[in-house]
């Protein structure tokens, strides 16, 4: 699967969901408010075939979470959205 078309398929889901962890959790989750930063900024790059912006914000995904290590104490919907993200990063490797 191309990354743009996953993305296209989960883009609803992960709006909702980067928006719903920096509610949740960003009080002790700080990086959430990145982590959402970031994705709106990939949604943008992969949607305008911005190859080099794509592999950048990948990169600071990758630094912000840690290459997306969980936290313990956080919710099933920032475990998915993490391995959405997580998801995505590997389809932009193969692509």
């Amino acid at each position: 699967m191309a990354l743009k078309e996953y993305l296209t398929e989960n883009q609803e889901k992960l709006d909702l969901y980067t928006t719903a962890i920096t509610r949740a959790h960003g009080k002790n989750h700080p990086e959430a408010f990145a982590v959402r930063d970031l994705y709106t900024e990939l949604e943008a790059a992969v949607f305008n075939d911005k190859k080099e912006k794509t592999t950048r914000v990948f990169k600071e995904l990758r630094q912000v979470t840690s290459n997306y290590e969980m936290p313990n104490d956080v919710c099933e919907t920032y475990e998915a959205t993490f391995h959405m993200l997580e998801k995505m990063d590997q389809l932009q490797a193969i692509n």
